[in-house]
This record gives structure tokens, C-alpha cells and sequence, in this order.
């Protein structure tokens, strides 16, 4: 399939006085959480609520830093959730694309607004 990058709007809605940041993100379905590199959460002086521990690609398991809220940005979607700090480079997984009703489209490599809900995120609620 190839890789899916996103520029993705990220600030700390406790302190709304902090410029937000525009980060690229890679889009990765396979993933759970947003996955933040460590000078994001300094630079929007993101908190550690919790340590998470997670499993890597090959299999290991570490334990990282669980920081939040965080306010994302997509479009004209929007999401508020926690992240996994560890890496260089953003992660944007599974929960906080479900949440803003986003998708991935294979065939262009792009990450859209659900097109069959593009003015307002829909979800499903059982």
C-alpha cells in the first residue's frame, strides 16, 4: 500500500495561550494511539498522565510516556486524546481517526474526511 502522511494541528487545550503546532504525521491503521516525538510534548508542555506500556513492530515492548489531552486538528475535523511519546516521527493510529471520522484511501495515499459523513464526524455508539 505505501505510506499515508498527514499534516496534523496539535496544541494543549490547558494552555490555549501556546501556539499550536502542524505537524506530518504518518497515518497508520495498524496503529492504536498518536504517537508523538518527545520535543512535541515539551513544546506544547503536554503533562504525563500515565506510562503505557507498547508493543513495537518486532515485537518488544517498551515502556513510554502517556501525556495529554491534546487537541488534534484535521480538516475540519476535530478530536481531543492522550499520546504515546516515543520516536522522530508522529504517528496518527487507529483511535484518533475513528474519532474524527477519518479514512484512509489506498489508491491515492491520502487520508480524507469520511466522505459519506464530510461536514460533521459521525460514530457509532452500542
Amino acid at each position: 500500500m505505501g505510506l499515508t502522511n498527514a499534516y496534523i494541528q496539535l496544541q494543549n487545550p490547558r494552555l490555549p495561550e501556546l501556539k499550536a503546532v502542524e505537524i506530518e504525521a504518518l497515518a497508520d491503521t495498524g496503529a492504536v494511539h498518536l504517537c508523538i516525538p518527545a520535543q512535541i510534548q515539551l513544546q506544547l508542555k503536554l503533562d504525563e498522565i500515565a506510562k503505557k506500556e507498547v508493543t513495537l513492530a518486532d515485537g518488544s515492548q517498551v515502556l513510554v510516556p502517556y501525556v495529554g489531552p491534546i487537541e488534534l486538528r484535521y480538516k475540519n475535523r476535530v478530536g481531543f486524546v492522550g499520546a504515546v511519546v516515543m520516536g522522530e516521527q508522529a504517528l496518527l493510529g487507529a483511535i484518533p481517526m475513528e474519532d474524527m471520522d477519518l479514512v484512509v484511501v489506498p489508491k491515492t495515499r491520502e487520508v480524507i474526511v469520511n466522505p459519506d459523513s464530510p461536514n460533521i464526524a459521525s460514530s457509532i455508539a452500542m
